[in-house]
């Protein structure tokens, strides 16, 4: 095993996957400290070599100040961080991040406008491979053929991104971090590279770990998705797991749109605002059951008064009242009805999830 200093400081189809050429990524127990505030929270992580990890969360949690632990640009206060065999960080030492062969795109493209796109491209390979196949192939599995000698600033904002990303790709590192690439984007081409970043880490098979905001995005480009709040993961799973799954309040209401209902239990049914909802997993007496609004059907009847309608174009959410609880069913195209209107409430998803009732939001 290497040694160290232990002083140096659009939803496209699935994409075919190639064997993996990255490797294993595990984090064990990493805490950070900042300006006295507890930022990482003993974080457990596990990146299987050649698949994609995104890491969700709201501003302020953590997500960054994970990804610098792992790329080097910041020393964690406690725990072990290793990409298959090899040791990055733990407390007996810490590698420098030149030589932990990790490949880096930031929210900005940062390319030297100095250079042209091969010149970029191949800034971090040997002297003799910086105009070579190497380059080529990279540019190549972003788009970019026939663009060697063009300057950045002719470039489109998307274009420059994929010329980053190419750059990350050409030094074939063990693992690639993507920190949010797509924030300073306009809607629709973050909507396009996000299935082609997709495409990309799988055709590389590369290990990534992918931080965003975004659960849309999140769901899009992770094989599995790390939720962080407040420091710590919430919950690690597939993004059907987490939707589906939630593995608490806090989760449920980040991840989608969600009702949660008071409700009382009784083994494997809850009586709701919405009805009689199926349990996953039996429960009794006082509960809070997650609804999401696509499992409510409304029809002909007096369960609940519309308050409002948010008509989205190919959908809208009528927003009710039911026993004094807000409600949000999801309807395609334009509802029947209008605000005041009485209306029936049935319930039409799989089994659901119930929480504790004295289970509040922590995060906001």
């Amino acid at each position: 095993m290497e040694t160290f200093s232990p002083h140096a400081e659009m939803c496209p189809a699935v994409p075919t996957r190639s064997a993996p050429r990255g490797s294993a990524l595990s984090v064990r127990g990493v805490e950070r400290v900042l300006g006295g505030r507890p930022v990482l929270r003993g974080i457990d992580l596990d990146v299987p070599a050649g698949t994609v990890l995104a890491l969700l969360g709201p501003s302020g949690c953590g997500k960054t100040t994970l990804l610098r632990c792992i790329a080097g640009l910041d020393r964690p206060d406690a725990g072990e961080i290793r990409v298959d065999d090899l040791t990055l960080s733990n407390s007996d030492g810490f590698m420098p991040p030149e030589r932990r062969r990790i490949g880096m795109v930031f929210q900005e493209p940062a390319l030297f406008p100095n250079r042209s796109v091969g010149g970029n491209v191949g800034y971090g390979l040997p002297r003799a491979e910086r105009k070579g196949a190497r380059v080529d192939r990279a540019l190549a599995l972003v788009g970019l053929t026939g663009n060697t000698d063009r300057m950045p600033a002719t470039l489109s904002g998307g274009q420059q991104q994929r010329v980053a990303l190419a750059r990350a790709l050409a030094v074939e590192p063990s693992l690639m971090l993507l920190d949010e690439p797509f924030s300073a984007l306009d809607a629709p081409l973050r909507a396009e590279l996000r299935g082609e970043v997709r495409r990309l880490l799988a055709a590389a098979g590369a290990t990534a770990v992918f931080v965003t905001h975004d659960q849309e995005e999140a769901f899009l480009i992770g094989d599995q998705v790390a939720l962080m709040l407040d420091g710590r993961i919430a919950q690690l799973g597939t993004p059907a797991d987490l939707y589906e799954r939630p593995a608490s309040c806090d989760v449920a209401r980040f991840v989608g749109d969600a009702n949660i209902l008071p409700a009382h239990a009784s083994g494997g049914m809850a009586d709701t605002p919405v009805g009689r909802v199926p349990l996953a997993r039996e429960a009794h007496g006082a509960v809070e059951v997650l609804i999401r609004p696509e499992c409510i059907a409304a029809c002909q009847g007096d369960d609940a008064i519309v308050e409002r309608i948010e008509y989205y174009g190919h959908d809208a959410v009528m927003v009710m009242s039911s026993r004094g609880c807000p409600v949000r069913c999801r309807v395609m195209g334009h509802p029947p009805w209008v605000a005041g209107d009485r209306v029936g409430l049935e319930y039409v998803g799989e089994p659901s999830v119930a929480f504790a009732a004295t289970e509040r939001l922590t995060t906001a």
